[in-house]
């Protein structure tokens, strides 16, 4: 694939078609929903579920011990080589670098490269794997920020909210995404913010642009190396993505993910929102 193949954790589909049937290699397709995984994927993925697998029904994400179980029943031990493709492949890689598993790859863009490049996909799921939970370390707070990290930034000036969300969610017309309007809570920005939405920063395939694209895009913004930064969305899904183009393709040095996001900050009563 074109693009920014100079992050060295950005692999290509001749690269998976070539490591799949390695025992020490998991693939893993990540989605908000299980319908494009059920009518085909790339031969011996597992689906992780960015909603019932990721995070729990009241939207914020699983702990430390349900992910190990997760990570055990997809046959993932410390020293496997992840690789992940699909919508929310970057969530998947970020989370994992997260909670200390270095040894990650990912497809950027869209999961029709396998097809395009002539690959046959699979409607077999794996069995899940038995064995207890994997044991993970405490989450690196220095990618993952947490919303006490985030009140602390609002009025730091060397500190940066980047909320990458569209236009319609940063001004407050939308909730979700789509619009829902069925369990929302508040819509608005943090105070501070500033507007990156993740269209700008994509392809049309989904796949993110180029260095040069991405640094002008940033900093005409005010995102800049010096400040450090935290992303947020609505999920985690699309700031993961613009915390890979800005700490590995760009190596930005202090880079994190408020991963609870917007379904934790809209949620609170207390938290302080503008519109």
């Amino acid at each position: 694939m074109d693009g920014p193949q100079k992050g060295s954790s950005l692999i290509s589909v001749d690269w998976i078609e070539e490591h799949r049937r390695d025992p020490a290699v998991r693939l893993v397709e990540v989605d908000v929903s299980p319908a494009a995984y059920e009518e085909g994927h790339i031969p011996g993925a597992v689906l992780w579920n960015a909603y019932t697998d990721l995070r729990g029904e009241d939207y914020l994400p699983v702990g430390r011990e349900e992910l190990g179980r997760l990570l055990s029943r997809s046959g993932i031990a410390p020293g496997t080589t992840l690789v992940f493709y699909g919508y929310g492949a970057a969530l998947g890689l970020w989370l994992m670098r997260a909670y200390g598993h270095e040894d990650v790859q990912m497809l950027d863009g869209s999961r029709e490269q396998w097809a395009e490049a002539g690959y046959e996909w699979s409607t077999e799921a794996p069995g899940e794997a038995a064995g207890p939970p994997v044991d993970l370390p405490t989450e690196d707070a220095a990618i993952l920020a947490s919303r006490g990290a985030v009140e602390a930034a609002i009025d730091d000036p060397e500190q940066l909210l980047v909320d990458v969300r569209s236009d319609l969610e940063f001004d407050g017309s939308r909730f979700w995404p789509s619009g829902a309007t069925e369990d929302t809570g508040r819509a608005g920005h943090i105070p501070g913010a500033v507007s990156v939405p993740i269209d700008l920063l994509r392809r049309e395939d989904g796949s993110l642009k180029g260095p040069e694209e991405l640094r002008d895009i940033f900093e005409e913004r005010g995102v800049t190396p010096d400040r450090t930064l935290i992303l947020y969305c609505t999920i985690g899904n699309r700031a993961a993505q613009a915390w890979f183009g800005l700490s590995e393709l760009l190596g930005y040095p202090d880079v994190s993910v408020y991963y609870n996001s917007w379904v934790e900050w809209g949620k609170a009563a207390e938290t302080p929102i503008d519109v």
